[in-house]
């Protein structure tokens, strides 16, 4: 390899990490700019719906990705990067692929907002618990306090910014969105490929288990979000927006914790999540045709029974 080529592409990658907190801030403040207060206060009428995607994403969806992780025998830094993956809150795809196949798009929408809260608190624990069990060979290792508060602070502050905006000028948030989204859209390319070129070594060694690691979690995260709302009695379009909430992840928050100086810094616990960004949406689309054409429901609940909203 030529070494002045080395170099270079070491200057880029360090000089790219430490971008990755504002690549972060943009990506949260975009969703900030798509909530709305009346957001919050319709989770107050959500109950069961919300309850069911709830403890799918902060309960089940953990617990099933460490039983992933152990029966691929990750590395441990690739497992951490699994388990990071799965602690981050719902992407923007999820709302957009809602709104395609005529998912509760209000649902979506609310989801997104109390899972933005409450990553705020379940990223931080869900990443200590992932090092401690991961790497801690039996000896607690919780994630630094300094490391906790800039990842609340990362995932927090632009939200409410965001939330503020939509709040007090309405026109200005409606002018913001789509800016924001396609800059979004494009820092998520941008940080699928660098984390893709950072970690090459470790994804050329793991590449085929990495993979099946990271399809089965999007297929399974997929399959348990659709289930457990329709065996609870849930409408179609209810399952299908809770089942994208749950199976779709914010690449770019996960790969921005994992590379960021100030965070994680580690090529390998951000490998997955570049894996994830590049097979999910495919995955996903792929779910939620098969579930349209399968599952009975979809036969009595149409586009207008999505458009009238959560029922409680």
């Amino acid at each position: 390899m030529n070494p002045s080529a080395g170099r270079a592409t070491t200057v880029w990658s360090v000089m790219g990490n430490q971008y990755f907190p504002l690549v972060a801030a943009v990506v949260m403040l975009a969703l900030g700019l798509t909530l709305t207060v009346d957001d919050f206060k319709r989770a107050a009428t959500l109950r069961r719906p919300l309850a069911v995607a709830l403890v799918c994403q902060a309960l089940v969806l953990p617990i099933l990705c460490v039983l992933i992780a152990e029966v691929f025998h990750l590395e441990p830094h690739l497992a951490v990067g699994l388990m990071l993956m799965a602690a981050t809150p719902g992407g923007t795809m999820a709302n957009i692929l809602s709104h395609l196949f005529n998912g509760d798009l209000a649902l979506n929408l609310t989801l997104a907002a109390i899972n933005a809260a409450l990553s705020v608190f379940t990223l931080p624990l869900i990443l200590a618990a992932s090092m401690t069990w991961f790497l801690g060979e039996g000896r607690f290792i919780p994630l630094q306090l300094d490391k906790f508060v800039a990842v609340f602070a990362l995932v927090l502050v632009p939200t409410a910014i965001g939330i503020a905006i939509r709040h007090r000028l309405p026109g200005l948030a409606r002018r913001l969105q789509r800016p924001t989204k396609f800059v979004a859209a494009a820092l998520l390319v941008l940080a699928v490929v660098a984390a893709l070129a950072r970690g090459r070594t470790s994804l050329w060694h793991n590449f085929g288990v990495l993979s099946a690691a990271v399809v089965s979690f999007c297929a399974v995260s997929l399959t348990v979000g659709y289930l457990v709302p329709r065996v609870m009695r849930l409408a179609a379009p209810q399952a299908t927006a809770v089942s994208l909430e749950v199976g779709l992840h914010n690449t770019v928050v996960a790969l921005s914790v994992a590379l960021s100086p100030q965070l994680l810094n580690s090529a390998e616990m951000a490998t997955p999540a570049a894996v994830y960004g590049g097979l999910a949406p495919f995955i996903a689309v792929a779910f939620i045709l098969t579930a349209r054409r399968v599952d009975p429901g979809f036969r009595v609940s149409g586009p207008a029974d999505a458009a009238s909203g959560p029922r409680g």
